[in-house]
């Protein structure tokens, strides 16, 4: 059998991998490259849900449109007229707390001002803030907010973290999800500070810009999906690479070896043979092919075989428009509030199109790091146990007009103990096999904003053309 040559093999068609292929297609289009996929289908965990007019999501619902990559992605798709989008200026979530829905502001000062808190504890976590220094090692997420902000705000960054990681904040290290803030609450001696200096900084920014009459003042980013699902955007990027023969389905690979000036990839389909090998995979996928890949005895050993991961199960529910339910994205809980589900999207209030006319979803969400032992509900106990919950928090009709349980296998990569040596790890790897890269879902990140940006950062650089990447701080939208 032939051994194909290319120049560049990314093994992964998840969003990472379409993402980097089509940058390096526009950046350099003389360069042949290939997609491996061992899927019948692209898009990874992305992946939508249509059944009897209901339209959900079995992973990721939707991203925010503050990022220029991704912007610059839905272009290269040609979806820029398929977007739907619910601006967190008008939408607004809400916490569960004390057995009720209390509605959250979507700033950090509206936070602080909102009726969520006594001001005692509002002076108190303000006050130990600017007083604490640096709070050196790495300390959970519970730790360092204990510490730094004091116990009131607890309730607040647990809900933070089950809506992102669906994790578990006593576990969760803070320097593997906010490594930005991190850096300047080193810098600064207070996380507030960090923040005034950096909104001093905007402001002259800003100050010395030209604009055309008055200065722009930012909003805030919106929510946005496709008309079709979040799936339509990984299969429009797909569609152009197997257009042009560039992305192979059903394509496992069997063993990957490396020889002088590059790589050789054997799959069921064929031997493929490359200078610039990615591995654009989730990352214990990645950790589990590169421990039984051929690589060098010099190569380092990864300091831990995989990361746990928190799954979630969705539970759909559609009403009628009796159902009254609250407006806005839709709300989270707290696990001292000890409710079934940790939380559900408000789909129809968000994005239109999601149930048959008249009709109501709510996405009710199941397990995470804490509570995988739900996951091995049935189908009929986990929908009566979340209809049972969610029904304590607004008023539902009986029975609703549908309801279904979305079971995906994938799931996410904590950033907990062992996380943070893995990056050092990836660090060294690609260090001494520069024509190696490992990037995907959990490396640095889960959020498709920051798959898409690392995919540019990558394309840039093989392509020779170098984007300056700063620290960036995560901002927390409630």
């Amino acid at each position: 059998m032939n051994t194909q040559e290319t120049d560049t093999c990314i093994v992964g068609a998840g969003i990472s991998g379409l993402a980097l292929a089509t940058f390096l297609r526009r950046e350099q289009p003389q360069r042949t490259l290939l997609v491996l996929e061992k899927g019948a289908r692209p898009g990874g965990a992305i992946r939508s849900y249509q059944n009897e007019g209901y339209l959900a999501e079995w992973g990721p619902h939707g991203f925010l449109d503050n990022r220029a990559e991704s912007r610059e992605l839905i272009a290269l798709a040609g979806l820029e007229h398929d977007t739907v989008t619910a601006p967190l200026s008008r939408f607004v979530r809400y916490l569960c707390l004390n057995g009720r829905l209390a509605l959250v502001p979507q700033t950090p000062p509206r936070i602080l001002m909102a009726p969520l808190m006594s001001w005692s504890n509002k002076f108190r976590l303000v006050a130990g803030d600017l007083r604490r220094p640096y709070i050196a090692g790495e300390p959970t997420v519970a730790q360092w907010v204990k510490e730094r902000f004091g116990p009131a705000l607890l309730p607040f960054a647990d809900a933070v973290y089950t809506g992102t990681y669906a994790g578990d904040i006593e576990r969760l290290r803070i320097d593997g999800v906010m490594p930005g803030l991190r850096a300047l609450e080193q810098e600064h001696g207070s996380v507030l500070r960090a923040l005034f200096a950096r909104m001093r900084e905007r402001k002259r920014a800003r100050k010395g810009k030209p604009q055309n009459g008055a200065a722009a003042k930012p909003g805030l980013p919106a929510m946005t999906s496709f008309t079709e699902g979040m799936e339509q955007f990984p299969l429009a990027l797909a569609r152009s690479l197997q257009d042009v023969g560039q992305l192979l389905l059903n394509t496992p690979l069997h063993s990957i070896k490396q020889e002088q000036g590059g790589w050789l990839l054997n799959t069921a389909q064929g031997a493929y043979r490359c200078r610039e090998l990615v591995l654009a995979l989730p990352l214990n996928a990645s950790l589990k092919l590169l421990e039984k890949s051929q690589l060098t005895p010099t190569a380092p050993a990864a300091p831990a075989q995989s990361l746990p991961e928190a799954r979630i199960f969705s539970v759909l529910l559609g009403f009628g428009p009796e159902a009254q339910i609250p407006f806005g994205f839709g709300y989270l809980a707290p696990e001292q509030e000890k409710r079934f589900a940790l939380g559900a999207l408000f789909s129809t209030h968000m994005f239109p199109g999601r149930a048959p006319e008249g009709g109501q979803l709510l996405e009710i969400l199941i397990g995470g790091r804490r509570h995988p032992e739900r996951l091995e509900l049935s189908d009929n106990e986990m929908i009566e146990r979340a209809y049972a919950d969610i029904r304590q928090l607004m008023p539902l009709p009986e029975p609703p007009r549908f309801s279904a349980v979305l079971r995906p296998e994938a799931g996410i990569p904590q950033p907990e103990d062992d996380y943070l040596g893995l990056l050092a790890w990836r660090q060294e790897l690609q260090q001494q096999k520069p024509n190696l890269h490992v990037l995907g879902f959990g490396w640095n990140g889960i959020g498709l904003n920051e798959m898409v940006r690392e995919a540019k950062l990558l394309a840039l650089a093989l392509t020779s053309r170098p984007m300056v990447s700063a620290t960036e701080v995560k901002r927390i939208y409630m």
